[in-house]
């Protein structure tokens, strides 16, 4: 009656063999690191730059416990704060000789100390949030009017480029504000102007002023293109600030928008405010220009002459890190305005990697001239940063291009990926400005480790003491499920790689309070079938099976309220969600399976079982049994 077969206990010694391992690296803390990350999209980090650390700390005399490469990114471990400390000053050294140009960010981290057997099966620690861990927070706000402004006066050039090619003899064409005001000399020609603009606009929405000579047709945004506009503006800020944060080496950066026009970023164990704003505050715009390809230009290029008159020289670094030197014309073709959209992709011939560009109709316009008349010489697209310059495609124009043409060349897949990311959002839609900034202590985020982790070790203790106390040996097996719920809960979110705040903790506390009741309402159950004359094996199985509808019932809607604030919160509510749903699921497994499993290997086996250690079943005064087990 209360025997498991072996595939249960099978699944039970697999699910505490997995909650074990994925929560072992929870407590082996985390030591001090150097991160280095690649400062400019043109600068790789290699094999070849974990050399230059290792050379550059045994120069210093400066002990590293491991250096290795990660990613996009070199870490060094070292043993404490003060090693780490000169470390990272030795390295910047070695690879950023001109502080005013750095090539690399050589950013303080902490890592996880986890044996390497344990990350070879991605066993890694949670991650820790800004108020356990300590950092920066930052919330932003973004200019929205200069974002319409910009897609405005984008607009106005394209609308006079369209009556151009339409022969629409216009009056003109300004800004004014929110408003594009297109001036005609007749009726017929405003007509024209306004079956142009309906045909090859139509976010815009138009309005006739003036009368006589003085025709005017007012253009301006319909109210959800001017949203539309707005919600863009701020995803595309939103993804440039994670391009950007990523050089930071955060290891779980928090980035999301905030109202209609505001963004929070918190970067949990960054201390270095001033370095965060720089990363933030960083503007990075696009360039096309024609290459110059005449001898003497070949000449400056390797460095055994001038540069001539009207060009620039611009440093390219190729797939094998070798720098080289390309010349271009000043004359500026399209910037990074000009371009719509930028998508990776492949070449249609050779199958090589490359990236999809998208003008708007200026830039094709433009794209389209130039390409015409400069067949088979090259173009290049040069990328300023902190008002540097440097070539980051340098191609040959095979034919005529317009507002949709590629980029191919000597590029892998992720080369193509992180150029078409970066022409797609390489700068901010809007200009953005910190309104609120705040940091937050690792002393003080150690400070509220201490005290989540005490009020969920001593929570815990107090309900096995209560319960032990109250049910005896069921009691053991109701702590028993509860510190299994509490592994199973840590290893999911360690599994999951969750961002584990204050709230998190607290829901945590509160997933045990919630997990235990359902070993109430079985060992209540149990007892009323004890004293309702069944016998402990049948008192056993009833209970078990009697309780689980409500304890399914009770779940369902806790987990109903805990969805709902998953979908409808952000920030802390998510945080205490996540949690919160995880442990109603984890404590439905252990306390009704998990537990099950344990009197089942206790009592099952006991054919004549004449009683159960779960405490004094209490019966009410004057009652007595019948025949039946029923109370009269």
């Amino acid at each position: 009656m209360n025997r498991y077969p072996l595939w249960k206990y099978i699944i039970i010694a697999v699910a505490l063999v997995v909650a074990v391992l994925y929560t072992l690296p929870n407590f082996f803390g985390e030591a001090p690191a150097v991160q280095v990350s690649a400062a400019k999209v043109t600068v790789k980090v290699d094999t070849a730059t974990e050399q230059k650390i290792e050379s550059a700390l045994q120069a210093a005399g400066v002990p590293a416990n491991q250096i290795g490469l990660a990613g996009d990114t070199v870490l060094a471990r070292f043993s404490g704060t003060d090693t780490q400390l000169k470390a990272k000053d030795a390295i910047e050294r070695a690879l950023n000789p001109d502080p005013s140009d750095p090539n690399y960010t050589v950013a303080l981290n902490l890592v996880p100390r986890s044996p390497a057997w344990l990350a070879a099966i991605n066993a890694k620690p949670m991650y820790l949030g800004l108020d356990l861990r300590g950092g920066v927070h930052f919330t932003l706000q973004v200019d929205m009017a200069s974002a319409i402004t910009r897609r405005l006066d984008s607009l106005t050039s394209d609308i006079r480029t369209a009556l151009r090619e339409k022969d629409v003899r216009y009056g003109g064409i300004e800004r004014d504000g929110q408003t594009i005001r297109i001036r005609a000399r007749d009726a017929a020609t405003l007509a024209a102007v306004r079956s142009v603009i309906t045909d090859q606009m139509p976010d815009l929405q138009l309005a006739q002023s003036g009368s006589g000579d003085a025709l005017e047709l007012d253009a301006t945004y319909k109210p959800e293109a001017l949203y539309r506009v707005q919600d863009q503006a701020i995803k595309q800020n939103i993804t440039t600030l994670h391009n950007r944060v990523n050089e930071l080496g955060v290891a779980e950066p928090v980035i999301q928008q905030q109202g209609a026009d505001r963004v929070v970023v918190e970067l949990p164990g960054v201390q270095d405010t001033a370095q965060a704003k720089e990363i933030l505050g960083r503007t990075a715009t696009l360039e096309m220009r024609l290459t110059d390809d005449s001898a003497e230009a070949r000449t400056a290029a390797q460095g055994s002459g001038p540069v001539p008159f009207g060009d620039e020289r611009f440093p390219m670094t190729g797939r094998d890190g070798k720098v080289t030197q390309v010349i271009v014309k000043k004359q500026v073709l399209v910037t990074g305005e000009n371009l719509t959209d930028a998508q990776p992709g492949f070449d249609s011939q050779s199958q090589a990697p490359s990236v999809n560009l998208t003008m708007d109709a200026k830039g094709g316009r433009i794209m389209r001239d130039v390409s015409r008349d400069n067949l088979n010489k090259g173009m290049a697209i040069i990328l300023f940063e902190k008002g540097k310059g440097q070539v980051i495609s340098d191609a040959t124009i095979r034919g005529e291009l317009g507002t949709r043409f590629q980029i191919s060349g000597s590029m892998s897949v992720n080369e193509a990926n992180t150029l078409a990311l970066l022409l797609r959002a390489g700068a901010l839609a809007a200009p953005m400005d910190i309104v609120e900034e705040r940091t937050i202590g690792p002393s003080l985020g150690a400070d509220n480790i201490a005290r989540g982790f005490h009020s969920v070790v001593w929570g815990f203790v107090a309900i096995c003491v209560f319960m032990c106390i109250y049910y005896m040996l069921f009691g053991a097996f109701s702590s028993l499920a509860l510190a299994f719920n509490l592994l199973l809960l840590v290893a999911l979110l360690s599994m999951l790689q969750a961002t584990l705040t204050l709230p998190g903790m607290a829901a945590m506390a509160l997933a045990l309070g919630m997990a235990i009741d359902s070993n109430v309402l079985i060992n209540e159950r149990v007892r009323e079938e004890l004293r309702g004359g069944a016998s402990p094996q049948a008192a056993i199985h009833s209970g078990y099976d009697r309780a689980w509808a409500t304890i399914l019932d009770s779940n369902v809607t806790s987990l109903i309220a805990g969805l709902s604030l998953l979908a409808f919160g952000s920030g802390p509510v998510r945080g205490f969600a996540v949690v919160h749903c995880l442990g109603i699921l984890t404590s439905m497994f252990s306390a009704v399976f998990f537990s099950r499993g344990l009197v089942n290997l206790w009592y099952g086996r006991q054919r004549k079982l004449k009683s159960v250690a779960i405490g004094t079943v209490w019966r009410p005064a004057g009652t007595q049994l019948t025949s039946e087990g029923h109370q009269v």
